[in-house]
């Protein structure tokens, strides 16, 4: 598989608290990550829509931001959740029927919010983290330059059975030559090895070395 991807099938995390037994076996905590949660990049990170049972592990991320790719209004348990954490919510509702197109200029918007690391960490979802997650995640593969296969493959793993021709058709003709004449405020900067370190910077973000001089 040509492309890094770390999965989590469900299963909880258990961590000891240290208060006994009162919690559990062995005074043990109980996180459980919401459906088909996966880390998409280092501080980005995907999933189905996110349950109260869920907040726990969601607090281990750290979270800054969350993109909901839904329509519907927020529920008010999860608006109740972020504000109490000043977790920040950006909501671009998408058509999640199977009939229904991606839009082209919602996605784009999405995208420019996903990689403005200044939201990060940043968690990504939608209903059930398959189709529209998985949309987004492949127009951020197609700007990190990922070949085609490669960004067909990872929507194919997260949306199973049920992968949707309208969505790997969106995913081969979106073009993100435009995105990349509107971020011409921003540069790549690149930390570590591969590209699973490539970050985005806005200039204010980055500290300017001072000019050497000669004397």
């Amino acid at each position: 598989m040509i492309f890094l991807m770390i999965m989590n099938n469900g299963d909880p995390k258990h961590l000891d608290n240290g208060a006994g037994d009162d919690d559990g076996a062995g005074g043990e905590l109980t996180y459980h990550p919401p459906i088909n949660f996966a880390t998409v990049e280092d501080r980005i990170y995907r999933s189905g829509f996110p349950q109260s049972s869920d907040f726990p592990f969601l607090d281990t991320l750290g979270l800054r931001s969350v993109i909901c790719l839904c329509v519907e209004s927020y529920p008010k348990e999860n608006l109740e959740y972020l504000n109490s954490r000043n977790i920040r919510l950006f909501q671009f509702g998408i058509d999640g029927t199977k009939d229904a197109n991606i839009p082209n200029g919602v996605i784009t918007d999405a995208l420019k919010v996903l990689i403005d690391v200044r939201n990060h960490p940043v968690l990504i979802h939608c209903k059930r983290g398959k189709h529209r997650t998985g949309c987004l995640v492949g127009c951020l593969r197609k700007l990190q330059n990922w070949c085609l296969s490669s960004v067909l493959e990872e929507y194919k793993v997260y949306a199973g059975e049920k992968s949707r021709v309208t969505d790997l058709i969106f995913l081969e003709k979106y073009d993100v030559s435009y995105l990349r004449q509107c971020l011409h405020s921003i540069i790549y900067q690149y930390h570590g090895y591969g590209s699973k370190k490539r970050r985005l910077l806005y200039k204010e973000d980055v500290q300017q070395k001072p000019p050497i001089r000669s004397v």
